[in-house]
């Protein structure tokens, strides 16, 4: 797998996760293509092979950033905004079409696996949408469900640099195509 996955398009690259996720990418020799509404919420820094300007709920944007990409890493959030939203479903909708027409096979998508918190039951709902979408795909999918994402490792949350780590490993295995994985506390110890 290591050696077919040479471009990596990041969707979700300059929220929290996505900003300790895209260096991990570039460092672990990946050629990364993120898709941004604003440039400028990318560190001067970035690592970026390649930067589109767009929007994940426009499929011509979707389409410019994932060409000659051979993977997929979707981290796309609501910057804790937790009213009622389908932009990270309809996101994902879109970049998995995409994937389909260009032969693109391999996605990894975060998601919550908060349930029954009635505060976040909204982005719950669209999470879950993502969830099938990603299950009835047909593409080599890793759903990634961590409980809570923070600086640091703590009980059951993940440290966002931890889940970045992550996300870049299962570009480089078959281990967890298909499957839905639960992850928290230290995972890089």
């Amino acid at each position: 797998m290591a050696d077919s996955v040479k471009n990596v398009a990041v969707f979700g690259a300059t929220g929290m996760t996505g900003l300790a996720t895209l260096p991990q990418v570039a460092a672990a020799g990946f050629n990364a293509t993120v898709l941004v509404r604003d440039p400028s919420q990318l560190p001067t820094d970035h690592k970026a092979s390649r930067v589109v300007v767009g929007d994940v709920l426009n499929r011509d944007d979707v389409r410019k950033t994932l060409e000659g990409q051979d993977a997929v890493i979707i981290i796309l959030g609501t910057r804790n905004n937790l009213s009622p939203t389908t932009v990270m479903s309809e996101g994902t909708r879109n970049i998995l079409d995409v994937m389909k027409e260009r032969g693109i096979r391999k996605v990894v998508a975060c998601m919550s696996a908060f349930k029954g918190a009635p505060r976040l039951l909204p982005v719950t709902e669209d999470h879950e949408r993502m969830y099938s979408l990603l299950k009835s795909s047909g593409l080599d999918y890793v759903a990634v469900m961590p409980p809570h994402i923070g600086e640091h490792a703590a009980g059951r949350a993940i440290s966002k640099h931890d889940l970045g780590h992550f996300f870049v490993q299962c570009l480089s295995t078959t281990s967890w195509d298909g499957k839905t994985v639960g992850v928290w506390g230290d995972y890089t110890k």
